[in-house]
């Protein structure tokens, strides 16, 4: 049984975490720092953090592992390897020698293919049929290590990056602990990473889920399922946000109006787009709570034949 050190903060390395509990001695987990969240801006724990506690582990939360106190932790405990997932802190070289097998990553994506911060939301946003899980031995770059393993994950219609991240999680701990004993026995050569496809996903930002009306409805649709359930996708009706929680492109329309104009469907509203029509399943205006969009325009009588995205209701 190797000793492990687990470093991961979101839900996805949750289901991670708890695999190694159960198959391998896990001395130790590092994840962030208790950050202010919410209107009151009370502290909020970390998933990962939560988990730890809950299976009696050894909690670290240092704000940087650049510091000579963070590395004396680590060698403490002595490990033969460092597993992470979606920590949120680069490890500078001193942490990824000091285990006899270095630290093996499990990242969210097929690399070379969307390496960084939000390899689902990407996959998501760029229309990928697959993707999947890759496991490697981390080097100084990011998530440009040689590959120990990889796994398909087809990419459900409606998929969110709520839905898919959580197949991902479950997939990336199954793969991990088939992988993990036959790489610390030396049965796993560490394969370098092709040379091409390599393509980077960025970190989400709050702006990044404003929907702009010009763009085909099928763009649109993706980035609302990108965007669930953080950082929301959305748009202004009567100076007001409208967060769009989920909705279906329809992608052949025949009538004549301005992007963003609100119209009719049979089954609720939807908004016309640079290309076919966006049909709204599900909306929450600011302070109000989440509904289907054919109670909403039963409460908000102006609302079809309106227009979005400006600052004021232009009908």
């Amino acid at each position: 049984m190797a000793r492990v050190v687990f470093m991961g903060t979101p839900d996805f390395a949750v289901p991670i975490l708890e695999a190694l509990s159960r198959a391998h001695d896990v001395r130790g987990v590092v994840t962030q720092p208790d950050r202010p969240t919410g209107r009151g801006r009370q502290l909020s724990s970390s998933s990962v953090k939560q988990t730890a506690e809950n299976l009696g582990l050894s909690l670290y939360q240092p704000r940087t592992l650049n510091t000579p106190e963070a590395f004396a932790q680590l060698a403490k405990w002595k490990p033969d390897v460092i597993v992470v997932a979606a920590f949120g802190q680069i490890l500078r070289p001193n942490v990824l020698t000091l285990p006899p097998w270095g630290c093996v990553n499990v990242h969210a994506s097929l690399l070379p293919r969307w390496r960084g911060a939000a390899p689902v939301a990407a996959a998501i946003l760029a229309g990928d049929a697959v993707t999947g899980v890759t496991i490697i031995k981390m080097d100084e770059g990011i998530d440009t290590g040689p590959i120990l393993a990889q796994r398909e994950q087809v990419v459900q219609p409606d998929d969110t990056r709520a839905t898919l991240t959580r197949h991902l999680a479950d997939l990336g701990a199954q793969v991990l602990l088939e992988t993990l004993p036959v790489y610390l026995a030396g049965g796993l050569v560490p394969c370098p990473q092709p040379d091409g496809g390599a393509a980077y996903a960025s970190a989400l930002r709050k702006e990044n889920g404003r929907l702009d009306w010009a763009c085909p409805a099928t763009e649109l649709e993706r980035i609302v399922r990108a965007f669930t359930p953080w950082p929301g996708a959305f748009t202004v009706w009567q100076g007001r946000r409208l967060k769009v929680l989920a909705a279906t492109a329809i992608a052949v329309w025949y009538g004549e109006d301005t992007p963003g104009q609100v119209v009719d469907l049979e089954d609720g509203a939807g908004v016309v787009t640079g290309e076919g029509v966006l049909r709204l399943d599900q909306l929450q205006l600011a302070g109000k709570r989440p509904m289907d969009s054919v109670t909403f325009v039963r409460g908000q009588r102006d609302f079809v034949g309106s227009r979005l995205g400006t600052e004021r209701n232009t009908a």
